[in-house]
């Protein structure tokens, strides 16, 4: 019982602590102008909790399993935003699941070995969940205009949202996200495993 109530905790806390990841770049006014912050926190929490969530079952699907209960969970809220009266836009739902597929298929291909999930698994979720949610909010009608027009009761004044000057500070904000979400991922998936290891002792 203790076993199995382990890891409906670390399912739970997880999701939550991914979700709120950078709590701003959740939500379409910031996601867009965050685009490099929302790159680096949400693939560096992904990795570290799918990873530690993947090895403590040590079967491969689980990570997946946990993308999709973060999916769920943030559909709930986006449903909650938009009973409140704000469009449906509102809440920008952050793409987990295919690259979490790729760290499973990852772990299921090496044959279960966990330093090439962390390794191969890590890098592939850092490249590839940048892509996605670039597509994905690119499907979003009007982020700026929705920032503007329905700011977040609980936003403090400094953190009104600005048009943002992607051309000048950097070219590709997919290459920045998708380079620094891959160099992170590897060595906070390496620390996942670790408190995995930390936990069977």
């Amino acid at each position: 019982t203790t076993h199995y109530l382990f890891i409906v905790v670390v399912a739970v806390n997880s999701t939550l602590l991914t979700i709120n990841a950078g709590d701003y770049i959740f939500y379409t006014d910031w996601a867009w102008t965050s685009f490099v912050v929302f790159s680096i926190s949400q693939s560096t929490m992904l990795v570290v909790g799918a990873i530690y969530y993947m090895l403590f079952t040590g079967v491969p699907g689980t990570a997946t399993y946990y993308a999709t209960i973060m999916t769920i969970y943030t559909w709930v809220a986006k449903g909650a935003w938009f009973a409140l009266g704000y469009p449906y836009d509102f809440v920008a739902v952050p793409v987990w699941i295919p690259s979490a597929m790729l760290l499973d298929l990852t772990y299921w291909a090496t044959r279960r070995n966990k330093h090439a999930a962390i390794i191969i698994g890590g890098t592939l979720v850092g490249l590839s969940l940048p892509l996605f949610n670039m597509i994905n909010l690119l499907l979003v009608r009007d982020p700026l205009e929705m920032a503007f027009k329905y700011p977040r009761p609980t936003l403090p004044p400094y953190m009104t949202p600005i048009e943002p000057q992607v051309g000048k500070f950097y070219n590709s904000p997919v290459a920045l996200g998708s380079g620094a979400g891959a160099v992170l991922s590897v060595p906070i998936a390496a620390l996942g495993a670790k408190l995995n290891t930390w936990t069977y002792r």
